[in-house]
């Protein structure tokens, strides 16, 4: 997947119903006062496989390349989704040798409890520089780049 072209909506889960398919539904996703609707497939990745269901709040990954119908509300394809809990911020960038942020807006200091897992939720074993990583963390410093000591980085190891 080509994550430098991904964008990013959160929101909270308001419904969920089937897509054009079986295999795809339709998210509508409440985003500050605005509604989003999000097709999901079974080529969708969710990060630990989460049951996604009304009231969840979620961060979506869409491709902004791919083209999207001009309707309203807006209508996106999700590529990755991902649960948040209450003030967890996730952060999808290529992180560089020095875990900084491709555009130069965070930096990570991995800690002894920063939980590193790939993304199906294996252990990542060796040291996260270099990737492309989903970062979630809940503080951060006001430096530039800011720093933070992240909760969970999931590698997404190209295969």
């Amino acid at each position: 997947m080509a994550y430098e072209t991904f964008e990013k909506t959160e929101g909270i889960i308001q419904s969920v119903s089937r897509g054009d398919s079986c295999c795809s539904m339709i998210l509508s996703v409440i985003r500050g006062s605005d509604i989003i609707n999000v097709t999901v497939t079974g080529e969708t990745l969710i990060i630990d496989n989460v049951r996604l269901r009304t009231g969840m709040r979620i961060a979506v990954f869409y491709d902004a390349n791919l083209p999207a119908p001009a309707v309203y509300p807006p209508q996106y394809q999700a590529e990755l989704i991902t649960s948040l809990r209450r003030n967890q911020q996730v952060m999808l960038s290529y992180f560089n040798d020095s875990l900084i942020s491709d555009d130069n807006t965070l930096q990570l200091n991995i800690g002894p409890s920063t939980n590193l897992v790939t993304a199906n939720g294996q252990p990542y074993m060796c040291s996260p520089e270099n990737s492309e990583l989903l970062v979630y963390y809940t503080t951060s410093t006001f430096s530039i780049p800011a720093q933070t000591t992240p909760q969970k980085v999931v590698v997404l190891c190209e295969y």
